[in-house]
């Protein structure tokens, strides 16, 4: 045990394992992670156990941006010691400039300011201020983001609105304030676009051992006329980036934005053999897919649908690539792939101070 260095630790219901030295933390996940999936062997990679976040939701009240307490209240911060340096800064700015605002009030429901959702990525950052679109005073929060947007030192600034009973931090319904709704990040060699409004990896460091280790799987497909699948796809990071390895690689997500960065990411990585479509995983079994086939997937926390993995049991491509944040599902998830069994398990802490973490799991089809 240590003593947590963060000193909202106690309070915060953000980090839950700062008291726990990092190697223990790691040794933990490990042994959790073999006892779920009931396997003796599998790689471990980790990265910086702080500063590592490069996207964070900040909620307002009274005396300004905080992260939500045990109790659900709020407790305000000058830093978070999982945020990036730059994350930290632009809180600063925030917490600086909005004073005396007109905050939302998440209990009864009332209020105008509602989240700063801060994301950075290599070269730039965004700030999207959250607000409720049915408060009365909309319009002079409006004109005081306006007015800090030429202040600031993020790249971007957008207003996102949303419905007061349902205040949540990402919404299609928002104004480009200052520079663009996308950010860029690269993962092996490749450039990727993605929405401030969608989803990314927050631990680029770790991702980027995850996508290198993804492709040391893949490698086995090189030369052989195969096909690959990417399910749950993103913006189509691990498609694009092992797409020569491939005869042709389907991009398959159902957020439209994402499918949207997709197909320009296609396109600016000069990807001559990839689509994307935007499409509901479940629905995959209206699609001609040629064989022989690999999938790479990487569903949400509540894991993938029965009707997905029906399709993939009738289509039995040769290998699949499951990537998961949530264990408890991925396990229940691969007890579904009755004539799968387990190759390889790698464990990726995407998450330190936390119990959560990232696992890639290759499945092979057992021999008849």
């Amino acid at each position: 045990m240590r003593q947590p260095p963060c000193h909202y630790f106690n309070e915060c219901a953000g980090c839950s394992t700062q008291h726990i030295e990092y190697s223990l933390q790691l040794k933990n996940k490990e042994k959790n992670l073999m006892q779920s999936l009931n396997i003796k062997n599998m790689k471990l990679f980790s990265g910086n156990e702080f500063n590592y976040r490069n996207r964070m939701e900040f909620l307002f009240n009274k005396n300004g941006p905080g992260l939500r307490k045990k109790n659900n209240s709020i407790i305000n911060v000058d830093r978070c010691i999982i945020a990036n340096d730059k994350i930290n800064s632009l809180l600063l700015e925030i917490k600086d400039y909005f004073k005396d605002i007109n905050a939302f009030d998440f209990k009864s429901k009332t209020g105008t300011l509602c989240y700063a959702l801060i994301r950075t990525a290599s070269e730039k950052s965004s700030i999207s201020f959250v607000l409720n679109e049915e408060s009365d005073q909309i319009d002079c929060l409006v004109e005081k983001i306006n007015n800090f947007s030429k202040l600031t030192s993020a790249d971007t600034i957008i207003i996102t609105y949303t419905k007061s009973e349902l205040p949540d931090s990402i919404s299609e319904n928002y104004t480009v304030i200052k520079g663009s709704d996308t950010l860029n990040e690269v993962f092996l060699e490749k450039s990727f676009e993605y929405s401030v409004q969608g989803f990314f990896q927050n631990n680029i460091e770790v991702a980027k051992m995850m996508h290198n280790y993804v492709r040391s799987l893949l490698k086995q497909y090189l030369e052989k006329q195969i096909y690959l699948l990417d399910l749950y796809a993103g913006v189509g990071t691990f498609g694009i980036n092992n797409s020569d390895l491939f005869k042709q690689v389907t991009i398959i997500e159902s957020f439209q934005k994402c499918i949207d960065s997709a197909k320009d990411n296609i396109i600016n990585n000069n990807i001559n053999n990839a689509i994307a479509i935007s499409l509901d995983a479940k629905k995959i079994k209206n699609l001609h897919l040629n064989k022989p086939l690999v999938v790479i997937l990487d569903p949400p926390r509540c894991g993938m649908h029965n009707e997905t993995i029906a399709t993939l049991n009738k289509l039995l491509p040769l290998s699949i690539i499951y990537v998961s944040c949530n264990i408890i599902q991925l396990k229940k998830d691969i007890l579904k792939f009755k004539q799968y069994k387990i190759k390889n398990v790698a464990l990726f802490d995407q998450f330190p101070q936390t119990n959560h973490i990232e696992t890639v799991v290759e499945l092979i089809l057992k021999k008849v």
